[in-house]
């Protein structure tokens, strides 16, 4: 598994393309705006698009999938059903063409990389960890040294409560790449994240 992280500066998002290098395939995630570089990582790897993965629905982790769309005709794009009825001005669906959806405990394999769904309402009613392997891609739920806001639509501080104490207690050491700022370790987040180590108090 080879990880690239594609930087969004309009809106201060990690994207991430992942691909299998057996395979050549990759998967796109959360690609926030149109920014030409996301689509260019992919050809310079030499890769082909299998999925556009979303960790949540907001905005800022779904612009670019119209224009992904015109140039990526037949990809999937995979949320959790809890986001799709998600309203203006976070989500603009009606510009997102077909969505599949993907729940708790669901995999998507691609070549020799498999990617776990886990649901970890709070940021959103539908917001998911996807982890690949000994990586986490945790979106807008888990950051190093905090955790995403609860206070907009669909957002619960008691479900991302019990969503960190749920990461909290994966086994290992694991990568944590999330949807803004820079990337970390559960371990390192277990001990000095407030956030999550309150979660862990509970349970």
């Amino acid at each position: 598994m080879v990880i690239k992280t594609v930087y969004l500066p309009a809106v201060a998002t990690n994207c991430y393309v992942v691909g299998d290098e057996e395979s050549k395939a990759c998967a796109i995630i959360d690609p926030g705006t149109s920014d030409p570089h996301i689509l260019e990582t992919v050809q310079e790897q030499g890769w082909q698009v299998a999925y556009i993965l979303l960790t949540h629905a907001h905005y800022d982790h779904t612009r670019g999938i119209p224009m992904l769309r015109g140039q990526l005709p037949g990809v999937p794009v995979y949320v959790h059903p809890a986001d799709a009825k998600m309203p203006k001005p976070f989500f603009f669906i009606e510009e997102m063409g077909e969505l599949t959806f993907y729940e708790d405990g669901d995999h998507v394999n691609m070549g020799g990389v498999v990617f776990e769904v886990l649901h970890t309402p709070g940021h959103t009613a539908g917001s998911v960890v996807l982890r690949a392997g000994d990586t986490l891609f945790t979106g807008d739920t888990l950051f190093k040294g905090s955790m995403g806001r609860t206070d907009l639509v669909g957002g619960s501080a008691a479900d991302m409560k019990a969503s960190l104490r749920r990461l909290g207690k994966l086994e290992g050491d694991l990568t944590v790449l999330p949807g803004h700022m820079d990337p970390t370790t559960l371990d390192h987040e277990r001990q000095y994240n407030y956030y999550l180590k309150e979660a862990l108090k509970e349970g």
